[in-house]
């Protein structure tokens, strides 16, 4: 039975070059410790392995009392586990920990020496403040929970565990509070995240695909990489799920409104976060609409433009050969290419490639009489509005639905703005993310609740919460959210 485990764990481990079968010697009997040195501590292997097996080489006469406490799990200083299984001990080694055969012992001993490699905490490159905590996640989930522990020092603060991914094996931590977090909400969410069946999970958008509960462009799910972000929302209820691999926590629930706050609200003087949150709502409103309603007002109701201003775009468009929703469509996918290109090319041209290239391709395209000169104007507004919105998932959505409404704008006048524009409020009034109205406060209509979602209060008033799930407060406890 003894070697036949150690033969079923070498054929699954077959054309591994990078896998170490290290012969070891203890008790008078022999084995194998086996082990990948990449993905191992290498001292711990050491000091807390290989150390304490030569000590007893030649005490065979102690070998029951080792056996005894292998069973027992407490033969080595680190933690470990007894495995019987050959490909569950193949598993074991591939994920970075040490599998010890001692022959005529009746499973493996698997001892959890993992070490990845990592890299150091730096600051959020997506989420940039001014004032306030300058750290973000990384790609280590043990060093994200650390991050958040030192922020929330309270027993409350509940992780558990789950892997996913067929080969990947992704680690998956749900993080709540105890008391302040729905029942309901963290069972759903187990349930969903156990009922993935995938290759891999390589980032948090292979979860939110599976787990979205209904079929909508717009984002259910709250992702962050800042730390104070993640437990303010912590604290007001929510659940976070962390994946190993990935510098973004994802939240749950979350309405519209969780999209245009940022952490720098909490930071700095109420009013001026007041003022920004108003200006960031009216500005994702004009990143959507203000294309389309140029090109429906100036295509077929220029009447209710000042006489002054319509000779201006009249005569700016004279030369124009294209409609104005041709017109608006090719700057608007010019605008898109250069935002693309800027992202994708290396970093130090990017920022310049952008604004270059955007001044000199309107310019040039205005002295050409392809396009006129307010609409380049339009576009560029439209294009700094989408920037404003502090996440980029609602971002890009916005970018996106901007050429339907576009499209409608132009065939069909104001009529076809305001039916689009009423279509994605129907729509968004329909949404839920897990029960919770994706319009709330808003839709459905609660008042007490805007104290911090078109405004924000004094932290002293935002400091009163009760012990249920939330429904959208953003942040009950007045502190960093983000999200």
């Amino acid at each position: 039975m003894s070697k036949s485990l150690l033969q079923g764990l070498t054929k699954h481990l077959t054309n591994c070059s990078d896998v170490t079968f290290k012969p070891v010697r203890t008790y008078g009997r022999t084995g194998v410790l086996v082990y990948i040195p990449s993905i191992i501590n290498t001292n711990a292997l050491q000091h807390s392995i290989l150390l304490p097996l030569r000590e007893k080489e030649n005490a065979e006469e102690e070998w029951t009392e080792f056996v005894r406490r292998m069973e027992e799990e407490v033969a080595f200083s680190i933690p470990g586990s007894l495995v019987e299984d050959p490909s569950q001990a193949a598993d074991h080694v591939v994920m970075g920990k040490a599998v010890l055969y001692l022959e005529g012992f009746r499973a493996f001993a698997s001892l959890d020496i993992t070490q990845y490699q990592k890299r150091s905490i730096s600051e959020s490159q997506n989420e940039l403040v001014i004032i306030g905590p300058q750290e973000a996640f990384i790609e280590d989930m043990e060093s994200n929970l650390s991050l958040i522990r030192h922020k929330i020092k309270h027993p409350g603060l509940k992780t558990q565990m789950m892997t996913v991914g067929t080969f990947t094996k992704t680690n998956i931590c749900l993080l709540y509070i105890e008391g302040l977090a729905s029942e309901s909400l963290i069972q759903r969410l187990r349930e969903n995240l156990s009922s993935i069946q995938v290759d891999g999970v390589f980032g948090i958008s292979y979860l939110m695909e599976n787990m979205k509960m209904s079929r909508s462009l717009l984002p259910l799910f709250l992702t962050t990489e800042r730390p104070d972000a993640a437990a303010s929302s912590v604290l007001d209820g929510r659940v976070g799920i962390l994946v190993d691999g990935t510098p973004t926590v994802i939240l749950a629930p979350v309405t519209f409104f969780s999209f245009m706050q940022s952490s720098e609200d909490y930071y700095q003087n109420y009013f001026a976060a007041s003022w920004i949150r108003l200006v960031r709502l009216f500005f994702s409103l004009v990143s959507v609409l203000l294309p389309s309603l140029y090109v429906a007002i100036t295509t077929f109701h220029p009447q209710i433009i000042p006489s002054n201003l319509l000779i201006t775009i009249a005569s700016a468009r004279e030369n124009v050969p294209f409609s104005a929703l041709s017109e608006a469509l090719v700057m608007e996918l010019t605008f898109e290419a250069l935002r693309e290109a800027g992202t994708r090319i290396p970093k130090p041209l990017g920022q310049t490639v952008s604004i270059i290239g955007g001044i000199v391709i309107g310019q040039a395209a205005v002295q050409a009489g392809i396009v006129s000169a307010p609409l380049v104007i339009v576009v560029s507004v439209t294009g700094i509005a989408s920037y404003i919105i502090p996440h980029m998932e609602l971002g890009l959505i916005f970018r996106l639905l901007r050429f339907p409404i576009l499209l409608l704008g132009g065939t069909m006048g104001l009529i076809g703005v305001f039916a689009g524009s009423f279509l994605l409020y129907a729509h968004m009034a329909s949404l839920r993310s897990f029960q919770t109205p994706y319009l709330e406060p808003l839709a459905p209509l609660i008042f007490r609740e805007w104290k911090d979602t078109f405004f924000r209060f004094p932290s002293s008033s935002l400091n009163k919460r009760k012990r249920t799930p939330i429904s959208s407060r953003e942040p009950s406890r007045g502190g960093a959210s983000g999200s």
